[in-house]
């Protein structure tokens, strides 16, 4: 099976999310995308301190419809800083038979050169980068110097080949951007969120009384 991995806080998770998800399941002729809500997330503090079992939870609720889509506890369960080479090399040995794609954006793979252990990556996955409207760049222009050599560039694909066997694809999005931080903003403010949101994650943040306090990153 080919399995994409879309990774987060999801604090909350919104309709952006999905429309990634959709856009790289079918640029990338996925099977299904996970969704992998982070225990820690590694560079940042947790917005708003909102539990693991929060957002799961709201990421659940927003993938009901999506026959394509899971929710996956893994990073929960593990516990601590959720790094993402580990959950990729745990991914791949709990899955040996599947085919995995991390999925990101454009401006986390511009500094992926300062994530832990990021050149594995590049052993154990597919990569594909999501970028936003209107970029009109190229991969190989952000791809770290000291995995530069592993690649060939396929222009007309939008990819990168590397030497293990595994791509970089860059899949281009069509939605405009939705900030999670502008829905914790909104909802500390008491202005609605409907159509950010799925109307699912909006019914559990109101029943759960979720973003209260106005949160800054």
């Amino acid at each position: 099976m080919r399995i994409g991995i879309l990774g987060g806080t999801f604090n909350p998770i919104h309709n952006g999310h999905l429309h990634i998800a959709s856009e790289v399941l079918r640029a990338c002729s996925l099977d299904q995308v996970w969704f992998m809500p982070a225990c820690l997330p590694p560079h940042k503090e947790l917005a708003d301190a909102v539990a693991f079992v929060d957002r799961l939870a709201m990421v659940e609720a927003a993938i009901e419809t999506f026959p394509s889509f899971v929710a996956c506890d893994l990073e929960g369960r593990r516990g601590g800083r959720s790094f993402s080479v580990k959950t990729l090399e745990e991914l791949r040995s709990l899955h040996p038979a599947d085919e995995f794609t991390f999925i990101m954006g454009l401006d986390s793979f511009a500094e992926i050169g300062l994530w832990k252990s990021y050149a594995r990556l590049f052993e154990l996955c597919h990569i594909a980068v999501a970028a936003r409207p209107g970029f009109t760049g190229d991969l190989e222009q952000l791809l770290p110097v000291a995995v530069a050599d592993r690649f060939c560039y396929d222009a007309d694909a939008l990819k990168l080949s590397g030497n293990s066997g595994f791509s970089v694809q860059l899949v281009r999005q069509t939605a405009a951007d939705i900030s999670s931080t502008e829905i914790r903003r909104k909802l500390a403010s008491d202005e609605p969120v409907l159509g950010l949101v799925p109307a699912p994650v909006a019914g559990y943040i109101y029943q759960h009384q979720l973003y209260r306090q106005l949160a800054v990153e």
